[in-house]
């Protein structure tokens, strides 16, 4: 099972490499604490008996199987043969076979309890995310990986992580994202019967805007913004500062900000490459007259879930550990695919303006915490008091933990 567990984890890598990715970093290995726990699992008859024979993950690609994004999360099956001898280890044996692009059958067998199981793994590759959710939610894929702004229908609790301005940095997303792999918090990352499994860095959300003369709150009223349109709450932000809402999707996204259609948009660095937002930025002259404005409006994140009635008990719980101890090479590549954007198409907020900023977005969370986009269990977590308290803050009801927000740190 530490293979299958594996091959979730892989999903994940798409969420990294949505724009390409370099070759993928070596996994890291289980801690010994997580490998007893392991071992104990797989030491239960029981879960032998759950442990599924065939098994499709879906994968959100935006080029397709012929884009790097699916190609260095393929990369990763390079890495299943080094669990044989750690899978030894614990009295397991394994054998991975693959067959190219889409499939791979891992064989288990366990010398303690005489059992052996096999399972058959179909990677289903999409390049529409929303057909990718829908597949999932039909019961036709097992496993997905895809954003947490689109996985927030299936788990408000994890999906109100991307809220407007309540993660304001790298670090603080990181804390959040060990704290909810804590065995204490395993409750809310199950909603019926979906398991989140784990949380994927993918970067900041900057504001880009195809005329550097949009270079403050008020100026953006009146102009024309991309709003996904899945996620109501972007609209309620964007009409907050008097500006015009445009329901947008990642496949429509790239074209309407490059032909003027709309003139502020928010996206990761790794989107700007692929979807040549540059275009949007750039005018008839080959002169640059847009900018990406070098202030997180909130740290992305990406998902990854299962049905978990299709796995054997306790297994969401292992790869949300395992999954959370991966991540490094996410924020590597967060740095390097920012630092790659040259400096000419970065424009940097005054100071003074930075509270308005803040203020605005803070005002907008609680707001769209009382209208009930986001948990608000989720925005009393992600307070810096509350992550120092750990998941003990999440004793708190609903009313509190708004109104802790309204009070601020």
């Amino acid at each position: 099972m530490n293979t299958i567990y594996a091959g979730l984890l892989m999903t994940g890598s798409l969420l990294l490499a949505q724009s390409g990715f370099a070759a993928p970093a070596p996994l890291q290995q289980p801690s010994s604490d997580l490998l007893a726990r392991a071992q104990a699992l797989l030491d239960k008859p029981t879960t032998w008996d759950k442990i599924p024979k065939d098994v499709r993950l879906c994968l959100y690609s935006p080029d397709g199987v012929k884009g790097k994004a699916f190609q260095f999360a393929m990369g990763y099956l390079s890495e299943l043969p080094k669990y044989t001898e750690l899978a030894k280890s614990i009295g397991i044996d394994f054998k991975v076979t693959t067959n190219p692009p889409f499939d791979l059958r891992i064989d288990l067998a366990s010398s303690k309890l005489k059992r052996k199981a096999s399972t058959n793994v179909r990677f289903q590759v999409y390049t529409d995310e929303r057909v990718a959710s829908e597949d999932f939610k039909a019961k036709r894929c097992d496993g997905i990986a895809m954003s947490n702004l689109r996985g927030r229908q299936f788990n408000k609790f994890v999906g109100s992580l991307d809220a407007i301005g309540a993660v304001p940095s790298e670090q603080h997303l990181d804390q959040v994202i060990q704290l909810l792999a804590r065995p204490e918090m395993a409750k809310d990352m199950v909603n019926q019967d979906y398991e989140v499994t784990g949380i994927i860095p993918m970067g900041p959300a900057y504001i880009l805007v195809n005329d550097r003369k949009i270079n403050t709150l008020a100026k953006a009223a009146g102009k024309k913004v991309a709003v996904m349109d899945f996620d109501k709450s972007q609209a309620m932000l964007v009409q907050r500062i008097g500006a015009q809402p445009v329901s947008v999707d990642l496949t429509s996204l790239a074209g309407k900000f490059n032909n003027g259609q709309v003139d502020i948009m928010a996206a990761p660095a790794l989107l700007f490459d692929p979807f040549e937002l540059y275009k949007g930025m750039t005018d008839r002259q080959g002169q640059i007259k847009g900018a990406i404005v070098r202030f997180p409006l909130l740290q992305l994140t990406g998902v990854m879930m299962m049905h978990r009635n299709r796995f054997p008990d306790g297994m969401g719980q292992l790869i949300r550990e395992y999954a959370a101890t991966q991540i490094a090479p996410a924020y590597t590549f967060v740095h390097e695919t920012e630092q790659a954007i040259p400096e000419k198409y970065w424009m940097d907020v005054p100071a003074a303006d930075k509270p308005g900023y803040i203020k605005l977005m803070r005002e907008a969370r609680i707001d769209m915490t009382k209208a009930g986009y986001y948990d608000p269990r989720m925005m009393g977590l992600l307070r810096p008091t509350s992550l120092v308290r750990g998941a003990a803050s999440m004793g708190g009801t609903a009313s509190a933990a708004v109104a802790a927000e309204e009070e601020g740190s």
